[in-house]
């Protein structure tokens, strides 16, 4: 809303207050709706991830990697001191997303990237839990953030946008420093995930919206940034069953599959 006070906060801190005053606002769809397909495709991975209920059933290697960092990422998060470490579920990320296929030549992985994010006349920080980055270009094409507590009123939506936020005004800024001109908007795809369980966006980030956060301003346009929660068998248990069981397991991969087209 117009009347409501900006406060230059880092990424980290940015709450629903922020979403307001910056007018952004978040609309879920289903799958067909956000993916733009049905039925979403198989999984491009080994079919014992989709088979064998835990590590010790596989006989392929990457396999058993794979659900050896899913079992520790569910025991990270559900433990006294996921609050405090986190970590596995970052880790338990990167091996999920290389083995979909997400890096191939340029691309990279990178974990606690920082970013510089100006907002309200201040330098603050973003700091990206894991990106993917076109290294041909140094520029953020995927994010990620992980949520390590427990606490329901702490949402990591919000954070994930403003940190898409920070990597427009970063390419940007490459951009311009290369002799290009800036771009007028970017859609930034990113993932949250709460141990195991993710939530697929598309973040729209515009001049417009950029130039408000950096000032201070209310948008007059609004931002709808487009997301998707995976629809599984016992939705109320997502976060404490993620993707242990098969069943889960079998949906939310294959929206990491039709996720892969937004990585561009």
């Amino acid at each position: 809303m117009s009347d409501l006070v900006r406060i230059a906060r880092s990424a980290n801190e940015w709450t629903s207050n922020e979403l307001e005053a910056y007018n952004i606002q978040i609309a879920f769809q289903n799958a067909q709706t956000f993916f733009n397909e049905t039925p979403l495709p198989a999984p491009s991975l080994h079919p014992e991830i989709l088979t064998a209920q835990t590590a010790n059933d596989t006989v392929d290697e990457a396999s058993w990697t794979v659900l050896c960092q899913l079992e520790l990422a569910m025991t990270s998060w559900t433990s006294a001191e996921a609050d405090i470490i986190g970590g596995d579920t970052a880790l338990f990320t990167v091996v999920l997303l290389r083995s979909l296929g997400y890096i191939h030549r340029p691309r990279v992985f990178r974990t606690r990237k920082e970013l510089r994010f100006v907002t309200c006349g201040e330098n603050k920080d973003a700091n990206l839990d894991v990106s993917i980055i076109d290294h041909s270009v140094n520029a953020v094409i995927l994010l990620v953030q992980e949520d390590r507590r427990l606490h329901a009123q702490m949402n990591p939506h919000h954070q994930l946008i403003a940190k898409a936020i920070a990597a427009f005004q970063d390419l940007n800024a490459r951009r311009e420093s290369a002799g290009l001109d800036a771009l007028s908007s970017k859609v930034i795809p990113g993932i949250t995930m709460v141990g195991t369980f993710p939530t697929f966006f598309k973040i729209p980030v515009t001049q417009e919206l950029n130039r408000c956060v950096i000032g201070g301003i209310f948008p007059s346009t609004p931002t709808i940034v487009t997301g998707h929660v995976p629809v599984i068998p016992r939705p109320n248990s997502r976060f404490s069953e993620g993707m242990k069981p098969l069943d889960n397991r079998r949906i939310i991969l294959e929206c990491f599959e039709a996720f892969k087209k937004f990585i561009v």
